[in-house]
């Protein structure tokens, strides 16, 4: 079964598509899946680890929402994941690649999204990026051992340095696309946005719906990436796209009502973080296998939105007395 998916590979994706069969390998070798090609035996991998089940309770935006129709960090990847599936069939790339990457790229998350990673940069020495902290769950937490490729696309999904495949640029793009989009979404059941008050030349160019500016988006990137050695918008999408973000910034990610609550969840993590520095002996024996900083940091980054609200709550609030 696996040779003649590779066959098939081999046949039909583009001359600037990854081949399962030519990956630069693990860092320790396994003998190859008989039915699954390394690309979807990496795929699998993510779909069924720990870290990627606790994503359905992490932030994406609005810290622990109450109502079921907000993104939460799961449905953000799974909306990424399928983007970066249609851009990568249309440009004929390998799309279980592109999938991987798309489904490993947030792992490292903390709780409470970029408040989280903000308060844990500040307080862990060394810093902290969410994308360094996925490579380092599928490496050594969780020791999934990926393929070069799938490693390279997750650490590079974000930050200066751009993926060296062209399906993990296909996820950088396609990260960027999912979250605008579906903030905005988000923003407006929430209130704290009117479509009427998205940038008049943004809509013009890009649609006035989430279906009709994801829509647009891909179409664009499409048609600038066919047949090219790198994936990319042309400059009037690029700046479309970044004034867009600009605004995001501006009336949602910076300063809206819901966003207030940061200052509390960045607290959360200081003082957990705090707690297991002063009491290394309460952190669980197996989340890491090094130094307590890392392992506080570890252990902390994994924690989903409700699970650091209790802890704190047990660690730092008072429990009624029940005599």
């Amino acid at each position: 079964m696996r040779p003649c998916l590779e066959k098939l590979e081999a046949e039909t994706l583009s001359p600037f598509a990854v081949l399962s069969s030519q990956s630069k390998g693990r860092k320790r070798y396994e003998t190859p899946c008989s039915i699954r090609t390394d690309m979807q035996r990496d795929r699998d991998r993510l779909l069924h680890s720990k870290a990627f089940r606790r994503l359905k309770h992490k932030t994406q935006v609005f810290i622990a929402p109450e109502g079921d129709h907000y993104r939460t960090r799961l449905t953000h990847t799974l909306e990424v994941a399928q983007i970066s599936r249609t851009v990568a069939r249309a440009l004929r790339l390998n799309e279980d690649l592109t999938e991987a990457i798309a489904l490993g790229h947030d792992l490292g998350h903390t709780a409470f999204g970029h408040a989280g990673e903000a308060a844990l940069n500040e307080i862990h020495p060394g810093g902290f990026r969410h994308n360094h902290q996925s490579l380092r769950v599928v490496d050594i937490i969780e020791d999934l051992n990926l393929t070069w490729e799938v490693r390279d696309g997750i650490l590079n999904h974000t930050g200066d340095k751009l993926p060296q495949t062209l399906e993990g640029q296909i996820v950088r793009i396609c990260d960027r696309i999912a979250y605008l989009n579906h903030d905005i979404d988000d923003a407006i059941r929430a209130g704290i946005l009117e479509s009427s008050q998205l940038p008049a030349d943004c809509v013009a160019l890009l649609g006035d719906s989430t279906s009709a500016r994801i829509n647009h988006c891909v179409r664009a990137l499409i048609t600038n990436s066919r047949d090219q050695e790198s994936v990319s918008f042309d400059d009037k999408m690029l700046e479309a796209i970044e004034r867009l973000r600009e605004f995001m910034f501006e009336n949602v990610y910076i300063g809206s009502r819901p966003k207030e609550e940061e200052v509390k969840a960045r607290y959360v993590i200081t003082m957990l973080y705090k707690h297991f520095t002063a009491n290394p002996h309460a952190l669980p024996t197996n989340d890491s296998v090094d130094s307590s900083p890392q392992r506080i940091c570890d252990y902390i980054a994994g924690m989903t939105d409700r699970y650091a609200i209790s802890l704190f709550k047990g660690l730092y609030l008072p429990t009624p007395w029940q005599g």
